[in-house]
C-alpha cells in the first residue's frame, strides 16, 4: 500500500489508495493549510464607562456599610471650659461688620457687641452662621452645635461682658461627640463636633458661695478651700470631659457638695488633698460605674485617708451610686 505523499514546501496533502479511500474519478483539489502566527491572549475590553468605580461618598455607599449592623455606643461629654465664638468665613465676618455699622456699638466691647446684636431676633441667623468652639485650658476642644436650635440662645448668653469675666468662669457642656468637622465649616479648624442638650454657664465664686457650708468650718475658709479643690478638678492634665473617667469628675465638681465639705474638714485636721483617682467599680456589670477616690495626707504624721463615691456614667447624664464614704484598699 502506497504511503500518503506530504510536501512541506507548501504542506499539500494528496490522499492515499487505503482500503478506506473510495475510488474517484478526480483527483481532489489539493488542500492548502495556512501558517496562523501564535500570539498571546487579547486584553479583555474596559468595561464601559458607567461602569467605572466612582469617587465614594458616605451617600454613595450601600445602607449596609453607612450603618452597620453593629454601631459603636455614643460617646458622650460632660465638658468645662469656655465657649468662644468665631468667624467661619471673610463673608461672614463682612457681614456681621455691616450689621454692627448699622448699629450704635460705641462704647461696647466685641464680646458685648456679640451678645447684644446676636440676642436680637432680626440678626439670630448670623448665630446659626457663626462658630461656637470650645476651649478646656485655652485649647480648642470641640466645635458645638445645639440638638435643638432653639438653643442657640444658650451660646449668645454665654457671652460674659469681658470686665467681668475671670478665670474662674466656666461653662459647662452636656452632649454626644460627633464627627471631625472638616476644614471649611470654621476656617480650617478641623475639631470633633459636640451636639450638646444643655448648656450652662457661671463663675467659680457663685458656685461655691451657693454650697451648703459645714457648721463647724469658718465661711471664707471653706469657701477657699472649695475653690482650690474646683479648680484642681478643672485643671487636670487632658480633661476634655469625653471619657467616663472625666465625665465623673466633672460631674461630682459642679453637683455634689459633699466633696467640699470633706475638703475643708480634712484641711482643718491639716490634712491635704494630694491625689484623685477614678477606677472601675467591681460592682459593675451591666452599667459602667467608677469609682472617684480623694485621698488627703496628713502634713504630720504622713498617713493617707481616703474617700469615694461611685457613679453611674453609662448615659449621657451621669449620677450617684452611692454617698462619699471612707475608702479601704484592697
Amino acid at each position: 500500500m502506497e504511503e500518503p505523499r506530504v510536501e512541506h514546501e507548501d504542506l499539500t496533502v494528496l490522499p492515499g489508495d487505503g482500503p478506506s479511500a473510495a475510488p474517484a474519478a478526480q483527483p481532489p483539489s489539493p488542500v492548502t493549510v495556512a501558517r496562523v502566527p501564535m500570539s498571546p491572549e487579547p486584553a479583555p475590553p474596559p468595561p464601559p464607562a458607567a461602569a467605572m468605580p466612582q469617587t465614594a461618598t458616605l451617600q454613595s455607599l450601600p445602607a449596609t456599610v453607612r450603618e452597620p449592623a453593629t454601631e459603636a455606643p455614643p460617646r458622650h461629654v460632660y465638658a468645662l471650659g469656655r465657649i468662644e465664638p468665631r468667624f467661619p468665613s471673610l463673608g461672614v465676618e463682612k457681614e456681621w461688620a455691616q450689621v454692627v455699622g448699622r448699629s450704635d456699638a460705641a462704647g461696647l466691647t466685641d464680646r458685648e457687641a456679640v451678645r447684644g446684636f446676636l440676642g436680637k431676633r432680626a440678626n439670630r441667623y448670623l448665630a446659626r452662621e457663626i462658630c461656637w468652639v470650645f476651649t478646656v485650658e485655652g485649647v480648642e476642644t470641640y466645635l458645638l452645635h445645639p440638638r435643638d436650635p432653639a438653643d442657640f440662645k444658650l451660646l449668645i448668653q454665654s457671652l460674659r461682658p469681658e470686665e467681668g469675666l475671670t478665670d474662674s468662669d466656666v461653662d459647662v457642656v452636656i452632649g454626644t461627640l460627633g464627627p471631625i468637622a472638616p476644614p471649611e465649616v470654621c476656617n480650617g479648624l478641623t475639631l470633633p463636633v459636640c451636639l450638646f442638650d444643655q448648656l450652662y454657664s457661671f463663675d467659680a465664686d457663685s458656685l461655691i458661695s451657693s454650697i451648703p457650708r459645714p457648721e463647724n468650718v469658718p465661711a471664707e475658709r471653706f469657701e477657699s478651700v472649695a475653690l482650690d479643690l474646683f479648680l484642681n478638678v478643672v485643671q487636670l492634665a487632658d480633661n476634655a470631659g469625653a471619657t467616663d473617667e472625666h465625665r465623673a469628675l466633672n460631674y461630682l465638681s459642679v453637683r455634689y457638695p459633699a466633696i467640699y465639705h470633706v475638703a475643708a474638714e480634712r484641711l482643718a485636721a491639716n490634712a491635704a488633698l494630694t491625689t484623685v483617682d477614678v477606677d472601675t467599680s467591681r460592682l459593675a456589670t451591666t452599667r459602667r460605674v467608677v469609682n472617684v477616690i480623694f485621698s488627703y495626707r496628713d502634713r504630720q504624721t504622713d498617713v493617707v485617708d481616703r474617700y469615694f463615691v461611685r457613679v453611674d456614667v453609662t448615659e449621657k447624664y451621669p449620677f450617684l451610686v452611692s454617698k462619699l464614704a471612707p475608702y479601704f484598699a484592697r
